[in-house]
C-alpha cells in the first residue's frame, strides 16, 4: 500500500478524498469479531479504525502530523455518512460514529467520488489582449531581447527591413509609449499569475481560479502600502479590527507584559483567548476568501519537505490576491500565533491540548473554507493553517522577486518607442479613432534555414571581435598575444582565414624579444679559490 501524492489540479479535494478512501479500504486491518452473541467475519471496531486512521493521516504528506484523534473520528463519521463504510447491520448515512467497540465493515459497492471532466480551457474574457503591452513569448523573456536582435533582424522579412532602414531618426520618428493606469494595473495582474502558474506547474489557473476574482488593485496595494513590519496598512479604517480585538490580541502575543489597565484574574489569558477566537469566526467568510479556495488547495500538494522553498513563494503570491483588509486580518493573526506558541511563559490556554495545537485547530476554521462545506475542509485547514504559522514571516512578506520583475518590465515597456510614421492622419479628438502602431511581423523559415542563419550570424560576430583584436591601440601587446593565442586555440578556421600562416610568421619573429648584445659578450671567467 503505498501513498500517492495529490498534485495541483482541478478538483484536488475530491480526489484527496478518494486516496484516503482507497488506502483505507486498502490497509485497514479485518478480522473476525463477536458482539451479543454472534459472530461477524471482516470486519473492525471504530476505535480499531480511528487508530489506524490517525496514524496513516498523519505519516501521510498530503494532511501531516498535526491531525488529531478528534478530527479522525471526524472523517470516519462522514465515511459513515456517505457508504464508504456501515455497521455489520448495513446501516448508514443517518447513523453516528463514536470512539467505542462497535463493528463496522466495507460495503460491496464503490465509494469512490466520480471526478468531473473539465472543460476545455479557454482564455477568460475578463483579460485583455493588449499585443502593444505583452510579449508573445512571455514577460520575462525582455530582459534578453537587445541579446538576441541581430538574430531577430535575420529572419525578418527583406521588405519590411528595407522599409525600415529607410525610417528616418528615432529622436523624430519613434516617441516613447506613455503607460496608462490600466495597463500598469494589467502587468501587476498577469506577471502575478504567471509567476504563480510556473511555481504550480499548470498550463493553465482557469480550473483552480476564476480569473475575475483576481484584482490587480489588491496586489498592488498589498505590495506597496505596508509598514516597516510588512503588515498592510488600510486607508479605510472601518474594515480594520477593532480597537478592542487588536488590544486583546497584543495582551496575548507579549504576554505577560500587558496594559496594567486591565484586569488581571486566575484564566483571564484564556477568556481574552477566547475573546479573540470569537471575533475571528464572526466573519462572514474566511480569510482566504471562498474564491481563493480551490487555489490555496492546490497549494497544499506543494508542501512537501523537499518543496518548502517553492511552497512558500506560492503562498507568497496567493495571499497578495486577497482583499487588504484580509491579507492585514491575516497578518496579525498568523503573528500572534507564532509567538503564542513559543512563549514558554504562556499559561496553558487548554487542560489537555497543547499550546501550538490549540493555536492550529482554533483558528483553521476561519483561515480556510468553502462556500459549500467540503468533507476534508477541516484537515486540509489544518495543515495549511500549520504552515503558514512555522512560516508566516516569509510568505507574508513583499516578495521581492516579484517586485523586481514588475518594475524591471514596467521600465522596460516605457523605454519602447512605437513608429508613427505610417499612422494616417486622424483626428485627434474623434474618440473613436485613436491612431494605432504599425506593426511589422517576422517571415517562418524552415528549421535548415534558421541554423544556418544562426551560425552565419555567430560566424560574423566573431570575425568583428578577431578584428578588434587585431587593431585595437589601446590594447597592450601582451594581452594582445595572449587573447589572440585563446581565440586561434578556439575558433581556428576563423583565425586561419583572417591571419594567413606567413603573416603569422612574420608576427612571431617581429614580436620576439630581442636580446641585448652585451648579454651575448659574456665571456666565462675562470674559477678561482681563495685559498693559496
Amino acid at each position: 500500500m503505498t501513498s500517492r501524492v495529490i498534485t495541483p489540479g482541478p478538483y484536488r479535494a475530491t480526489k484527496l478524498w478518494n486516496e484516503v478512501t482507497r488506502l483505507f479500504r486498502a490497509g485497514m486491518p479485518l478480522r473476525k469479531h463477536r458482539q451479543n452473541f454472534r459472530h461477524y467475519s471482516s470486519c473492525f471496531t471504530a476505535t480499531a479504525a480511528v487508530e489506524w486512521m490517525h496514524q496513516l493521516l498523519r505519516s501521510n504528506s498530503n494532511f501531516g502530523p498535526d491531525v488529531t484523534r478528534q478530527q479522525t473520528v471526524q472523517l470516519l463519521k462522514k465515511f459513515l455518512k456517505n457508504h464508504v463504510i456501515e455497521d455489520v447491520k448495513g446501516r448508514w448515512g443517518t447513523e453516528d460514529l463514536e470512539d467505542n467497540n462497535t463493528l463496522y465493515r466495507f460495503p460491496s459497492t464503490s465509494p469512490l467520488k466520480p471526478i468531473p471532466c473539465p472543460a476545455p480551457a479557454s482564455a477568460p474574457s475578463s483579460i485583455k489582449k493588449r499585443p502593444s503591452l505583452r510579449d508573445k513569448e512571455g514577460f520575462f523573456r525582455f530582459k534578453s531581447i537587445k541579446k538576441h536582435e541581430k538574430e531577430s533582424q535575420e529572419n525578418v522579412d527583406p521588405v519590411l527591413q528595407t522599409e525600415e532602414e529607410n525610417q528616418p531618426t528615432e529622436e523624430q520618428q519613434l516617441p516613447r509609449r506613455e503607460l496608462t493606469v490600466e495597463d500598469e494595473q494589467d502587468i501587476w495582474r498577469d506577471i502575478t499569475i504567471t509567476h504563480l502558474q510556473r511555481i504550480l506547474g499548470v498550463t493553465s489557473l482557469n480550473e483552480v481560479l476564476d480569473q475575475r476574482h483576481v484584482n490587480p488593485q489588491n496586489i498592488i496595494y498589498n505590495m506597496t502600502k505596508v509598514n516597516k513590519h510588512g503588515v498592510v496598512t488600510l486607508d479605510d479604517k472601518i474594515n480594520d479590527l477593532p480597537h478592542w480585538v487588536l488590544s486583546a490580541m497584543k495582551s496575548l502575543a507579549n504576554w505577560p507584559k500587558y496594559d496594567s489597565a486591565q484586569p488581571s484574574y486566575p484564566g483571564f489569558e484564556r477568556d481574552v483567548f477566547k475573546t479573540v477566537s470569537d471575533y475571528f469566526y464572526s466573519l462572514p467568510q474566511p480569510l482566504l476568501t471562498y474564491e481563493l479556495y480551490e487555489l490555496f488547495i492546490n497549494v497544499l500538494g506543494l508542501l512537501q519537505p523537499q518543496c518548502e522553498r517553492v511552497a512558500i513563494e506560492a503562498l507568497q503570491l496567493c495571499t497578495l490576491l486577497l482583499p487588504p483588509a484580509s491579507r492585514r486580518k491575516l497578518q496579525l493573526l498568523m503573528r500572534m500565533m507564532s509567538r503564542i506558541s513559543q512563549n514558554v511563559d504562556m499559561p496553558r490556554l487548554h487542560p489537555v491540548i497543547g499550546t501550538r495545537t490549540l493555536m492550529v485547530h482554533t483558528f483553521s476554521g476561519c483561515v480556510l473554507g468553502s462556500a459549500e462545506e467540503c468533507d476534508l475542509d477541516e484537515l486540509l485547514a489544518t495543515r495549511l493553517v500549520s504552515f503558514l504559522m512555522d512560516h508566516q514571516q516569509s510568505i507574508l512578506s513583499v516578495p521581492e522577486f516579484l517586485l523586481s520583475a514588475i518594475n524591471d518590465h514596467v521600465q522596460y515597456l516605457r523605454t519602447v518607442q512605437v513608429p508613427v510614421s505610417n499612422v494616417p492622419n486622424i483626428d485627434a479628438s474623434d474618440p473613436v479613432c485613436v491612431p494605432m502602431p504599425i506593426y511589422a511581423f517576422c517571415r517562418q523559415i524552415s528549421g535548415a534555414e534558421f541554423e544556418q542563419q544562426k551560425q552565419a550570424s555567430s560566424q560574423k560576430a566573431m570575425e568583428e571581435l578577431l578584428e578588434i583584436l587585431l587593431t585595437d591601440q589601446n590594447m597592450s601587446e601582451k594581452d594582445r598575444r595572449k587573447k589572440l593565442k585563446q581565440f586561434q586555440k578556439q575558433y581556428p578556421d576563423i583565425y586561419s582565414r583572417r591571419v594567413p600562416s606567413s603573416d603569422r610568421t612574420e608576427n612571431k619573429t617581429d614580436n620576439k624579444p630581442k636580446i641585448k648584445p652585451p648579454l651575448l659578450n659574456i665571456r666565462k671567467t675562470k674559477a678561482f679559490s681563495i685559498r693559496n
